[in-house]
C-alpha cells in the first residue's frame, strides 16, 4: 500500500497502489501522493492512475474517517486531501488522469484537479459523501467549472453514480475509450504534449490556472505578460524557425 513512481522516458507515472481496497487514500498515501508531483526539470508530463483495473481511486479511507472524533482531526484529514489536489494543480507539467474503474469522492476531486481526464468505458463516477454523513468539499469546488452547477448539485446532493459515457457528455471527461485502448489513448496525448515546447506548455498550464481565479477582463489581460514572457528564452525562435524551414 503506497504510491509508486515510475519514470518511462521523460514521462512520470504515479500509481496509487492499494488495489485490495479500491486504491482508497489514507493519510500516509495522501502525503506520498502530494510529494509525487514534485518533478524533475526534464519531465514533460505526469500520468496518474490506480493499481489494477477495478479503480482509479475509490475515495478516502472510510475506516480512518470513521475514527475521527473532533473537528480538529477532521480539519487535519481533509487538509491532506486538499494538499494532494493542490500539488497536482501546482505541478509544473500537465497531469493526465488515466481512469480505468471506480472514481469516487476524493478520487473524483483528484481527477478534477488534473489537467486532462481520459477514462475507460467501464469507469464509474460519484460523490457519495453525504451518504456517510459528510459533505463533499475542497476540490469538489472545481466541478461547477467542468459540469455546471445543476449537475454538480446532482452529484453532491443526490450522491448519484454516473458512467463514463455520461461523464463525457457532462464535460467531466475529455475522452472515453475501451479499457484495452486506454494506454494507447494516453500515449497519444503524451506524444502531443511532447511535440510542443516544454517551456510553452509550462507557461500555458500556469496561465490556465490564473484564468480560473480571475474575472474575464483580468484573465484576458494576463495573457499579455504571459506571451511576452515566452521570449525570455530561445524556444519560440527555434521552434518557429524549424516550422518555417519545414514549410519551405
Amino acid at each position: 500500500m503506497n504510491i509508486q513512481i515510475e519514470r518511462r522516458g521523460d514521462i512520470r507515472h504515479v500509481i496509487v497502489a492499494n488495489h485490495a481496497k479500491l486504491n482508497t487514500l489514507s493519510s500516509p498515501l495522501l502525503e506520498q501522493l502530494a510529494a509525487a508531483f514534485e518533478v524533475e526539470d526534464d519531465i514533460r508530463a505526469v500520468v496518474l492512475t490506480g493499481e489494477g483495473d477495478r479503480a482509479f481511486i475509490g475515495g478516502a479511507n472510510i475506516a480512518e474517517m470513521g475514527a475521527i472524533t473532533t473537528p480538529e482531526q477532521g480539519r487535519a484529514f481533509i487538509t491532506r486531501v486538499h494538499g494532494a489536489c493542490a500539488a497536482i494543480r501546482a505541478c509544473r507539467v500537465p497531469v493526465i488522469a488515466r481512469i480505468q474503474g471506480w472514481c469516487l469522492g476524493a478520487g473524483l476531486e483528484i481527477a478534477a484537479a488534473c489537467d486532462l481526464r481520459i477514462a475507460a468505458s467501464v469507469a464509474k463516477f460519484g460523490m457519495p459523501e453525504v451518504r456517510v454523513g459528510i459533505p463533499s468539499v475542497v476540490e469538489a469546488a472545481l466541478l461547477p467549472g467542468l459540469i455546471g452547477w445543476g449537475r454538480t448539485r446532482r452529484l453532491l446532493l443526490l450522491a448519484e453514480t454516473i458512467d463514463a459515457g455520461e461523464a463525457e457528455r457532462w464535460g467531466l471527461l475529455e475522452r472515453v475509450v475501451e479499457l484495452d485502448a486506454l494506454d494507447a489513448a494516453v500515449a497519444e496525448w503524451v506524444a502531443l504534449i511532447c511535440e510542443a515546447g516544454p517551456i510553452a506548455i509550462a507557461n500555458q498550464k500556469a496561465l490556465i490556472r490564473e484564468w480560473e481565479d480571475l474575472p474575464l477582463g483580468q484573465a484576458i489581460a494576463a495573457g499579455i505578460p504571459a506571451f511576452a514572457k515566452s521570449f525570455e528564452t530561445k524556444e519560440p525562435s527555434e521552434m518557429m524557425g524549424h516550422f518555417l524551414s519545414r514549410k519551405r
